[in-house]
């Protein structure tokens, strides 16, 4: 018995230098020099740091039976990437906006105006002077989904001018870009009421993201 136990006290001391150091490891992120990781850990580490690729979602929700979901991708400093699907729309043309507030506490209406920080009057997506929440009209088909994908570099997910914590609204009307001659046309495109309407948020991989870095 003593010869047993003495053989699982050497397997027990060899094993103590591991798992003592596993159970030290540090949370990435944290002021840990790269030379005291492993090299596989050291690579890991600057992969999250200088990761570029930022991705948000809003979840559009209205009084009504419209609904969507808005996902937005931006690669390094470039254009951000939106991908549009709602349901629930009458046939045709709808205006799709960013609004300042991501501020849903009563309804799409407190969401405040185009978000505008060159403050600028209303236009096209293509058009010099504009909004940078002006983003057309997505067109719904006679099932009522519209789709739509659009590349705009006004509309960051980072900086002084990040569209995070703000909101997509889309309305009941036709948005005239500007050119309608209505009295609302270069406020509001003339684009009519709020259908639905959604904040958008950091998905939870570029939270994840962001605390690690």
């Amino acid at each position: 018995m003593a010869a047993q136990y003495q053989t699982l006290s050497l397997s027990s001391s060899s094993c103590a230098r591991p798992l003592h150091a596993a159970f030290l490891a540090r949370p990435l992120g944290l002021s840990l020099s790269t030379s005291s990781l492993a090299p596989g850990a050291a690579a890991v580490r600057r992969l999250v740091v200088v990761a570029a690729v930022k991705k948000a979602v809003a979840v559009l929700k209205g009084t009504s039976n419209v609904e969507g979901v808005v996902t937005l991708v931006q690669e390094n400093d470039g254009p951000t990437i939106v991908n549009v699907r709602v349901t629930g729309l009458t046939p045709g043309l709808h205006g799709f906006h960013l609004h300042e507030y991501g501020d849903t506490t009563n309804g799409c209406i407190s969401t405040g105006a185009h978000f505008n920080p060159n403050k600028m009057t209303h236009g096209a997506p293509e058009d010099e002077i504009r909004h940078a929440g002006d983003l057309g009209n997505i067109v719904a088909d006679f099932e009522g989904v519209a789709e739509a994908t659009i590349v705009d570099k006004q509309i960051p997910l980072s900086g002084p001018n990040s569209v995070v914590g703000r909101a997509f609204v889309v309305h009941e009307l036709e948005d005239d870009l500007g050119k309608g001659g209505h009295e609302l046309s270069l406020t509001t495109g003339n684009a009519g009421g709020r259908l639905a309407c959604g904040v958008v948020g950091l998905t939870l991989l570029e939270s994840l993201l962001e605390t690690l870095s």
